[in-house]
């Protein structure tokens, strides 16, 4: 596999939008910021991964229960997990562009010197300095960059805020909510609010006992679920990376206080071993533990499972010991009780909980990256076989001679079973170019000795290796290789 070209993400982005994984929402309409469309191709990669996902934590297992909680909830759900008065980030807005920023998202160039204006640009964007000390005839040698955060707010006025050319024109930070409000019911008032969820972790914690009680499961047992999520994030961005509007996949595992630690360690191995399954590379992935000023508040313990994005290491799953802070407190809220009783040890006790929590858009974003490769004359998207949207494509070497008849049976066998290609159109060559660049494993290519002695011609996208092998072995073939 080669190096990875500078420009992958613009390539990737153009790729997406041109095969069918991924469009900007409202497009003809200009879009609208952060939301994507799901393509034919992208559909059938998201199946994919949440279906490799769900098998893992559900099918596989005896101890995880799966569920589909509503989006909307009770408004004392979100009271109770602390989503209403703790879920905000520090926003400063821009007077002129009418921008808003994360306050700990914008990076400052400040004069070492002491002395002269103060360059800001959103994090990551380092190419938006460089312009602007270019025409403000500046050496980056004599800055040094800190986070706004880091500077005094009496000292703004001599900021050039991102896309501006004149100091002073940022506000002082501001808490800002990032959960979506909406309202039920015929009457717009603040008795009717309800909120659009910023997570699916809590649809677990208040089923708790439904769940534990329906499937007749024992401590440590743990609950799964898949669902969308959405978050009225200010500076999303890097594409399908962070968005508004995305889809969680969670699993909360509960367990007896005490062997947390135990249940936690496991879970992490677990999890970074489902990457390896899926095929994404190793070297690109890594673990973060959250420091002491970066726990949330809930967590005895954090580790992100980070992957080497071209944009560079960022998070991809989070993997918490929440302890009993998410029962503890909807049981308070609620009135309910929310304690386990063992019935073999007699005693009562709220469970501790083991979070494994990742974002289905983020693992699209990781596939769609990490499979992309450029060679001499073709691009290859080297998707594992079990996570490729298409999973093979027949060929008629020509359409007579009966040639197109017997490819189009062998199409219509594997579609019982697989999402298959067929393709008449140009040379074999360029046909085999065609799935590459979407990242089809195998190809079939019906020709004149498929008519003799009942063969195909199977060519294998990462190699392009070539064997012979009975039509009717096809199903199995693939039955072996892409489940």
């Amino acid at each position: 596999m080669s190096d990875r070209p500078k420009d992958l993400m613009q390539k990737l982005v153009s790729l997406c939008k041109r095969k069918g994984f991924i469009y900007q929402s409202s497009e003809i309409y200009g879009g609208i910021n952060s939301c994507y469309d799901y393509g034919p191709l992208g559909v059938e990669l998201r199946k994919n991964i949440k279906e490799l996902w769900w098998r893992a934590m559900v099918y596989e297992r005896d101890d995880i229960e799966g569920i589909d909680a509503s989006i909307l909830m009770h408004p004392r759900v979100w009271e109770a997990s602390g989503h209403v008065d703790g879920f905000t980030d520090p926003m400063v807005d821009c007077r002129e562009t009418k921008a808003r920023y994360r306050e700990d998202q914008v990076e400052v160039y400040v004069p070492k010197s002491g002395e002269g204006l103060m360059y800001a640009f959103p994090e990551g964007q380092p190419e938006s300095i460089a312009s602007k000390l270019k025409k403000a005839k500046a050496d980056a040698a004599d800055y040094e960059r800190v986070l706004l955060t880091e500077i005094d707010v009496a000292k703004y006025g001599e900021i050039v805020g991102p896309d501006t050319k004149t100091p002073g024109t940022l506000t002082e930070p501001r808490l800002f909510n990032l959960m979506f409000k909406t309202f039920m019911g015929p009457v717009e008032s603040d008795a009717n609010i309800v909120f659009m969820r910023p997570e699916t972790a809590q649809g677990i914690y208040v089923n708790f006992h439904n769940v534990r009680e329906a499937a007749r499961q024992k401590l440590p047992f743990g609950i799964a679920q898949i669902g969308k999520a959405f978050r009225n994030e200010i500076t999303p961005g890097n594409f399908i990376f962070r968005m508004r509007e995305f889809e969680q996949m969670e699993m909360q595992y509960f367990v007896k206080p005490g062997s947390d630690e135990e249940f936690f360690e496991q879970w992490k191995a677990e999890r970074l071993a489902w990457y390896d399954r899926v095929g994404i590379n190793k070297s690109r992935l890594r673990f973060h533990e959250h420091g002491p000023d970066e726990l949330a508040h809930y967590a005895k313990a954090a580790f992100d499972i980070q992957y080497e994005f071209p944009f560079g290491w960022s998070e991809l799953e989070g993997i918490h010991n929440r302890t009993d802070f998410d029962l503890k407190r909807h049981m308070e809220f609620s009135k309910k009780n929310m304690t386990y009783h063992d019935v073999e040890t007699k005693e009562k006790y709220l469970p501790y909980v083991v979070e494994t929590s990742t974002g289905l858009d983020r693992n699209m974003l990781v596939s769609l990256v990490d499979a992309y490769d450029e060679e001499e004359e073709r691009v290859v998207m080297r998707f594992s076989p079990v996570l490729a949207p298409m999973k093979a494509a027949i060929f008629p070497l020509v359409k007579k001679d009966g040639l197109a008849e017997v490819a189009k049976e062998i199409t219509a066998s594997l579609r019982k079973q697989f999402r298959v290609f067929y393709d008449e159109s140009g040379a074999v060559g360029r046909r085999y170019r065609r799935q590459d660049e979407i990242g089809t494993p195998y190809c079939f290519t019906v020709d004149y000795d498929t008519m003799e002695d009942g063969t195909v011609t199977v060519r294998e996208r990462d190699t392009m290796a070539q064997e012979r092998i009975s039509k009717d072995q096809i199903m199995n073939y693939l039955v072996d290789r892409v489940l």
